[in-house]
């Protein structure tokens, strides 16, 4: 996303639609198999086409999931790059050998018609990428087009999509297809040069509504740019041939990688049954100030999803979960049948904030590029025992499913520690639940606080996906493969974790009746402004996605010191103030990220009225007048350890 009213690192086509003026092409793909296959397209049809090419695919949703592919071999990559396109271009390259200058400066009286030279590459270059295509094809099996069309052969409803979205419309349209629905769906690979010609041949003459979503909100106009090109290539050709438009409607979703889900979808093929069709709509928010936004229904799930096993995983940044669930999907990828992918949601605050990866398991190809909703989990695990507090992670959970808790706790004490609410669903939904001590295990085994390995143990033992000794054969394996050019102590530390897993995981027993005697708490102060209450407290909740858009500040100003009522309690240790040993050289103030140590030098007497045990004694430094005292605290619901 470029930056607006505020940054983010998320991904969207804004930055790409930025590019339209500078005439590269514009290449899009919408998977992580398209990423890889696309990548050696866009190469060879630059050399061909000999326009530079933007291969863009989205940011995070797509570089971010791990997928199942199938690999490009070095014979197809050798086949499909011309040796004399190679040279041809190496030719042009500026040498003093064969000196020629580029880049000069013309007047009015040259400068256009220079500008109008390079029509007839931008006039072929479509061709020729098809051709690539049809190359590749035959190389790999593989068949792309610049316009590809899924759905009814005679669709009156269809949906025309860039890049990542497509795939969460595919399993979408596929659903409503074996339903009978009349609806489709165009994708538009080949953006720049736009080929109006073939864009048109890729529709079912049948279509009577088509609605067009963008991933990019350009304010001011009166349209997104893929709209206006499709809104373009219809009047051109009812211009020069008479033939009646369909209706069109455009619509923004999914800005900043928002969620993009099957129910979505049909809320925008639904909407084009309206007459007439809300038109420059948005999808995926709640606009309670311009009222763009569409009504959609987050229970509705396709097919696909009944076929897929679902995970998900509550982890702490930097503690090794994420890397643990990438090793998962490529045991489960690599030495079973099944489809594998894996998309994982990092907070921006990096290390030391929470990280949800969201696993998928199936024998078809997963278009599900989408977060896994409430209801659809059949396993969910929590590697940081405070969560429990702070998250509402078995919304997630489907009925039947397995929890596992990494606690501090014994099994027969673990229940009691849980918030009233947490265990009620456990009752509602029949869950199992597995509890662990994993630092323990970690600790005992000379690893620390790093419990990937074992988590991950924990997690093929207890879902059955694999055959247990299996499992923990491809673990260790891996352990092998990640750790072992750092040396043995540390592959043989992660074995010994491995080895002890099973004799500490337990599952608990669960009562008939919720009986703690405690809630989850409220992450802010009751009694904290309406705009902290509403918006702050919403986000550090992580339910950010359900505020609407008038809460927020429309020039971007927010209010300051907001970081103080967000109490994360995340250390698991912390640090002690030894006065003894101190000298007072104020570095771990100073050097404390979270701000989390402060320091104090007051008067003697102004700790006449403190409690025994606060610590505090005669500063050490001349500069300070006699009779001076220091004190070094800690805020604990602060610190990160």
């Amino acid at each position: 996303s470029l930056a607006a009213q505020a940054l983010s690192i998320f991904g969207d086509h804004s930055d790409v639609m930025a590019v339209r003026a500078t005439g590269f092409g514009l290449l899009s793909s919408g998977s992580v198999q398209e990423a890889h296959d696309l990548a050696l397209i866009a190469q060879a049809a630059t050399l061909e086409s000999r326009i530079p090419i933007v291969h863009f695919f989205d940011g995070f949703r797509t570089s971010h999931e791990v997928a199942k592919i199938s690999g490009l071999s070095d014979s197809s990559i050798r086949a499909m790059l011309d040796e004399a396109l190679i040279a041809a271009h190496r030719k042009r390259a500026m040498t003093p050998d064969q000196p020629v200058i580029r880049g000069t400066s013309q007047n009015p009286d040259v400068y256009f018609q220079a500008r109008e030279s390079v029509n007839p590459y931008y006039r072929d270059m479509p061709e020729k990428v098809q051709a690539c295509m049809d190359r590749f094809a035959a190389l790999t099996g593989r068949q792309y087009s610049l316009f590809e069309y899924v759905g009814a052969p005679d669709a009156e409803r269809v949906l025309v999509m860039m890049g990542s979205g497509w795939e969460t419309a595919h399993e979408t349209i596929d659903h409503l297809v074996a339903r009978e629905q009349k609806v489709g769906l165009l994708k538009v690979r080949l953006y720049r040069p736009f080929a109006a010609d073939r864009f048109l041949e890729a529709l079912p003459e049948s279509v009577t509504h088509i609605s067009v979503l963008d991933r990019t909100k350009e304010p001011g106009a009166d349209g997104e740019p893929l709209y206006k090109d499709v809104v373009t290539a219809f009047a051109q050709r009812a211009m020069n041939s008479g033939e009646a438009m369909p209706v069109i409607t455009g619509g923004r979703y999914g800005l900043s990688s928002k969620e993009f889900t099957p129910a979505m979808v049909c809320s925008v093929l639904d909407e084009l049954q309206n007459t007439p069709p809300k038109n420059h709509f948005t999808v995926g928010i709640i606009d309670d100030l311009s009222y763009t936004h569409l009504d959609w229904n987050p229970g509705f799930a396709t097919d696909a999803a009944a076929r897929i096993d679902c995970c998900v995983f509550y982890g702490l940044g930097s503690d090794g979960t994420v890397s643990a669930n990438k090793n998962s999907i490529k045991i489960i990828g690599e030495q079973t049948d099944m489809h594998a992918q894996g998309y994982f949601v990092y907070d921006s605050k990096k290390a030391g904030a929470v990280t949800v990866s969201h696993l998928r398991f199936g024998p078809d190809p997963i278009r599900s590029t989408y977060l896994i909703a409430d209801n659809e989990a059949r396993f969910v695990a929590c590697h940081q025992p405070e969560f429990v507090h702070r998250y509402d992670m078995l919304d997630m959970a489907k009925h039947g499913g397995i929890f596992l808790l990494n606690t501090p706790y014994a099994a027969d004490q673990a229940w009691d520690t849980l918030p009233r609410n947490m265990q009620q669903t456990l009752i509602d939904k029949q869950l199992r639940f597995f509890v662990i001590d994993a630092y323990r295990v970690s600790a005992d085994a000379g690893m620390g606080r790093r419990i990937n390995t074992i988590m991950q143990t924990c997690f093929f033992a207890i879902s059955g996906i694999l055959e247990q000794d299996e499992a923990i054969d491809k673990i260790k394996q891996a352990v092998r493969d990640t750790y072992g050019r750092k040396g043995r102590r540390i592959v043989d530390r992660n074995f010994r974790a491995i080895d002890s897993t099973l004799k500490g995981l337990h599952e608990v027993s669960i009562p008939g009746k919720a009986n703690s005697e405690f809630e989850r708490v409220s992450l802010i102060p009751e009694d904290a402004p309406d705009f902290i209450r509403n918006v702050t407290g919403e986000l550090i909740a992580g339910r950010g996605d359900n505020i609407p858009v008038s809460f927020f500040p429309d020039d971007g100003s927010w209010p300051l010191g907001t970081a103080a009522l967000e109490k994360r309690n995340l250390a698991l240790e912390l640090p002690a103030w030894e006065e003894d040993l101190c000298i007072d050289c104020g570095k771990c103030p100073f050097v404390c990220p979270h701000a989390a140590i402060r320091s104090k030098a007051f008067t003697a007497d102004a700790a006449g009225d403190a409690p025994e045990n606060f610590k505090h004694v005669g500063i050490k430094g001349r500069e300070f007048p006699e009779n001076t005292h220091i004190s070094y605290q800690v805020a604990p619901e602060d610190c990160t350890g």
